[in-house]
This record gives C-alpha cells, structure tokens and sequence, in this order.
C-alpha cells in the first residue's frame, strides 16, 4: 500500500515556495525603481510655471 499523501505538507512548500518568489519579485520592482530614480533628469519645462 503506498504510503499516504502529507497534503499539509505540500501546501506548506507551495506557500513558502509562493511568498519567496513575491518577495524576489518586490525586490528586483524596488531596485529597478531605485536605478530609474537615479538616471532621470528633470526638463526645465518640468520646473515651468507654465510647464
């Protein structure tokens, strides 16, 4: 007889497995956001009274 299945267990990987993909993924948005901060220069129309 096969042993049976820890379902608990599988939804357990799948969830850790779940929140370290969210997390990479909030890190790498986080950083690209951080480079494009750091690259864009404002336009003097953006400083403009009338810009």
């Amino acid at each position: 007889m096969p042993d049976p299945v820890d379902y608990k267990e599988l939804y357990l990987k799948l969830f850790r497995t779940t929140e370290q993909a969210i997390r990479l993924l909030i890190a790498a948005q986080q950083e690209c956001e951080e480079l494009y901060m750091e690259h864009i220069q404002p336009t003097e129309e953006e400083f403009s009274p009338e810009g």
